[in-house]
Parts: C-alpha cells; sequence; structure tokens
C-alpha cells in the first residue's frame, strides 16, 4: 500500500484486513503496523487522561509525533500532568491550539465550542499527515462500540488507527498499575473521563466512566471521533 500523505485513497480492503488480523493482537502490533507503514507521516493524538496510549506506542515508534490540543479550558491539573509525561518520555510533543481566545461559547453551544477548539485544531495538525493514532476504546461510548483497529476517516481523508480499541476501563487500569505509570491529579478525585472544565465531572459509584463529560446534556462526543 502507498503510505504517501499525497495518496487520495488507500486500499480500503488491506485497511480492513489489517484490522482484523490485530482484533485480537497486541496494542503494541497495531502501533508496529502503523509505524511500517507511515512512519512520520503519522501522529498520535493524545487527550493526556492517562500516559496508557504514550507507554504502548513509544515502545515500538520512539520517535512519533505526540498531538495535544490545548483548548484554553484545561484543568491546571491537566496542563501539569502534560509536562510531567513530555519530560518523562523525551516526548516528540506538538501542543495545537485554537485560533480564538478564550469565550463563554460553552455556555450556550458547546458543540461550536468543540469545534473551535478541538476539531479544527486537530485538523490543522493532520495537515500533509497519512494517518493518525487515538486512544478511542469501543466501551467508552455507544457511539464507539463498533470502532475498528485500523480503518479509512473519510471525513478527514486519512487513515485512523485505534490501537485500544478492544480494551476495557479494568484493562486500562491494569495496565497503568503494571507499568506504574504516572496518574493523572484528577483520577484520585473521580474524574474518569477529562475534558474541559466546564464539562467534566467526578462520576459517581456505579456510574459509567464518561457520565462526567457535558453532563445533564444529550451531547457525548467532541467531534473527534464523529
Amino acid at each position: 500500500m502507498t503510505t504517501t500523505a499525497d495518496t487520495a485513497i488507500p486500499d480500503l480492503r488491506e485497511l480492513a484486513d489489517a484490522s482484523a488480523s490485530l482484533e485480537h493482537a497486541p496494542a503494541s502490533a497495531a502501533v508496529a503496523w502503523a509505524w511500517e507503514r507511515f512512519g512520520t507521516d503519522m501522529v498520535l493524538a493524545a487527550s493526556f487522561q492517562d500516559c496508557v496510549l504514550i507507554d504502548v506506542a513509544l515502545q515500538v515508534a520512539y520517535d512519533i509525533e505526540v498531538v495535544f490540543l490545548d483548548t484554553q479550558y484545561h484543568f491546571a491539573e491537566t496542563l501539569w500532568y502534560v509536562e510531567e509525561i513530555r519530560k518523562r518520555y523525551d516526548l516528540n510533543l506538538k501542543v495545537m491550539r485554537p485560533e480564538i481566545p478564550p469565550d463563554n461559547r460553552w455556555q450556550d453551544d458547546p458543540d461550536s465550542c468543540c469545534n473551535l477548539r478541538k476539531v479544527q485544531p486537530l485538523e490543522r495538525a493532520l495537515e500533509g499527515k497519512a494517518a493518525w493514532m487515538t486512544g478511542l476504546r469501543r466501551d467508552e461510548a455507544s457511539t464507539r462500540a463498533n470502532a475498528p483497529i485500523i480503518s479509512y476517516d473519510i471525513a478527514r481523508g486519512i487513515v485512523k488507527v485505534n490501537p485500544l480499541a478492544t480494551w476495557s476501563e479494568q484493562d486500562v487500569e491494569g495496565y497503568i498499575h503494571d507499568r506504574a505509570l504516572p496518574v493523572h491529579p484528577l483520577a484520585y478525585r473521580g474524574f474518569k473521563s477529562l475534558g474541559c472544565w466546564p464539562c467534566s465531572r467526578p462520576v459517581g459509584d456505579g456510574e459509567h466512566e464518561r457520565a462526567g463529560r457535558w453532563a445533564g446534556s444529550d451531547k457525548i462526543e467532541c467531534g473527534l471521533h464523529g
């Protein structure tokens, strides 16, 4: 398969076959497949809720570019955590920011807020790239339940790689424990899914991990994953 960013549409059958073959393989195998195909034409988009995907990826792709979307509304603890992880792994880190100043759009138009502060900065980060890697998992939301490990992101015209797609919340916690990874400070305060401070809250016992995102509304996605 041609792997340059100039390719209009890759071989979709090859992507489907690769995804199927990786269904029961370690997450590192998906990273290895993508790194072999795309190399520096691929970026890893990290929310820094944790550093699991970064830890997995850097065992295979030690200099992969990691993108962080600084929405201007992150918790102070998240910005601290980004810097700690950057130093720990000597990350090839690229921080993308919105092209607008802080405002109150999140109060009455969260979809527009997410578009301007997450979606558009990501699109700028992906310009000229052939693939992007995410930490998306199927068990996070109904909208992600059928997410393949490898697919073609039609909206962006780029290959999308989800090495952790088959993982559960317990798998993530187990990996963090086994690898003694740094934990985001807010995880100790009940935050299981972290985004911007106006739109994230701790979850209670028995609540789904994403119950704290846009609580009280029917919004469940920011637009990065559909």
